[in-house]
């Protein structure tokens, strides 16, 4: 889909799809560390719900196999 976008763009208006083309990989290299970061975050956020939940989990005792 995207591709698609931008070759109606490059129809459109050229220099404007050449310049989103050189661009699009300096973005992707300044948002790097953002997703680095979130996904650093995530682990951290599941590990606090897997501690806060360890104590119910315990609780409940173990799983049956139901066959």
């Amino acid at each position: 889909m995207g591709f698609l976008l931008w070759c109606i763009l490059l129809v459109l208006c050229w220099p404007l799809a050449l310049l989103a083309l050189v661009i699009y990989p300096i973005v992707w290299l300044i948002l790097l560390p953002f997703r680095i970061l979130g996904i650093a975050v995530e682990g951290v956020l599941e590990l606090f719900r897997a501690i806060i939940l360890l104590p119910a989990r315990i609780l409940r005792g173990p799983r049956t196999a139901r066959v």
